[in-house]
Parts: structure tokens; sequence; C-alpha cells
């Protein structure tokens, strides 16, 4: 698992990389890999778990509840960015396979659960006092949130200048703001 990733920082894309040339960058067998792993997308795993739990981690941590809490949301989400910036490599390999390969697009799949019902428990705790409108759809507005959220984090990450990572965060901290946490009713 560490030879593939190893080789994807260096460049190599997942489409490109061969479980021969993992097993040569490990320095074993290829039917040793093979015992381990049973398809190249199987090595995306562990790493891609990790981008998951990480962003979690931050996010999680992050309350509409607190003071300032729209500058706290900017503030998170560019750590998110941040986050997945400094695994970017696995980030493309997770996005590369994900129409054609049935366990790299898995991974991409379960990516947003426990994010989106974070964020459906947020809208509903805001409704509950009145702090959004009770017309906005917890599910739909989490599943906005959460999957065009990660577009955009993923856009930012490959193909954005990181001087702009904390204008795109600031950004879509006032679109998820003003959309779902604090809409007028």
């Amino acid at each position: 698992m560490a030879a593939a990733e190893r080789l994807l920082a260096e460049g190599t894309s997942f489409s490109a990389l061969s479980m021969q040339c993992i097993a040569d960058e490990a320095g074993v067998a290829r039917s040793t890999l093979y015992l381990y792993f049973k398809e190249k997308s199987a090595l995306l795993i562990r790493p891609a778990s990790g981008l998951k739990s990480g962003s979690y981690r931050l996010m999680s941590s992050w309350s509409p509840d607190r003071p300032d809490a729209l500058n706290r949301l900017a503030d998170t989400l560019e750590e998110v960015i941040g986050h997945y910036r400094q695994r970017r490599h696995v980030l493309r390999a997770m996005l590369e396979p994900a129409d054609r390969d049935s366990t790299a697009g898995r991974l991409r799949a379960d990516e947003p659960d426990p994010f989106q019902e974070l964020c459906q428990r947020w809208i509903g705790q805001a409704q509950a006092t009145g702090q959004t409108s009770a017309a906005v759809d917890p599910a739909t507005a989490g599943q906005v949130i959460v999957h065009g959220g990660f577009r955009v984090i993923a856009h930012q990450v490959l193909t954005g200048d990181p001087d702009r990572d904390a204008t795109v965060a600031r950004e879509l901290a006032a679109n998820q703001w003003y959309g779902a946490f604090r809409r007028p009713g």
C-alpha cells in the first residue's frame, strides 16, 4: 500500500499504475501482492478512508451554534481543503477510476454519508430554534452541501491555485451558511 501511495505521490496516474509496478516498488513478487489485494483499487481503501476520516474530524469540530460560526466554518473548510491538498494524489486516484471501477466507485459513493447526517442534524437543530427556514429540507440540503462542497473542494485541490484556498473556503462557507444553516424564512 505504501508503495502505491509513493508512486501516486510521484505523479503516476492510477490508470498507469499496474500491480507489477506496485510490486516492483514494494520489492515483492506480484503474486504476493495479489494475496493481499484482489485488484489495484483495493489499495485505495485505507488511504481513501484516511481522507474521509480526517475531513470528518475537522468538520465535526465545527458547530453552527458557536460565536462567529460563519467565520469558523470558512476556517474549517480551509483546513479541509488543506487536508485534501496534502493528500491530493489519493484524491486524484480516487476520482480517476470511480466511473469504471466498482471498488473505487464505492469509495467515492460511501464518502458523503456521515457528512450528510451531520449536516442534517445541524439543519434540524437550526430549524428547531428558528434560526433557519422550516422550508429547508434537511436531507436534500445536506446532500447539496456535501456533494456540492466535495466537488468544489476537489476541483480546488486538483486544479486551483493554493493561494485561493481561503477565498474558495469563504465562498463555500457563505453558500452553505446562508443557503441552509441560516436561510431566511
